[in-house]
């Protein structure tokens, strides 16, 4: 008896966490949360194609990324501060590159708009 309530205790414990990760993912997703600088441009069940413009001096509140490709489009100069609050400031260069999943802010530290197609892959 002790043993089925325990484990119909975990169970319900591991419904709560997923539930409160699916709320945090949603509050964190990029496209609600950078609604100024990220439009959708394709979506389907495998990936989600997003156009992602941070004009000089703006920025981009706490997000979330899944895993995927970043497509850069024009050089640019860009601080990001991740979940963890490290700081990195980085000139992109046009090109692509593997991006795995990632919590951060933005800023466009540069003279000239950030240019980015994100595909992220779900």
């Amino acid at each position: 008896m002790f043993r089925k309530r325990l484990i119909a205790g975990g169970v319900a414990m591991l419904g709560l966490a997923t539930f409160l990760a699916r709320g945090q993912e949603q509050e964190l997703d990029s496209l609600k949360v950078c609604k100024d600088t990220q439009k959708l441009l394709f979506e389907n069940s495998l990936v989600r194609i997003i156009d992602d413009v941070i004009p000089p001096g703006g920025a981009e509140p706490l997000h979330r990324h899944p895993h995927g490709v970043v497509v850069t489009l024009a050089e640019a100069d860009a601080e990001t501060v991740n979940a963890a609050g490290v700081v990195a400031k980085t000139h992109f260069r046009v090109g692509a590159t593997w991006s795995e999943p990632t919590v951060h802010q933005v800023r466009n530290i540069g003279t000239t708009p950030t240019h980015w197609i994100r595909i992220d892959v779900k």
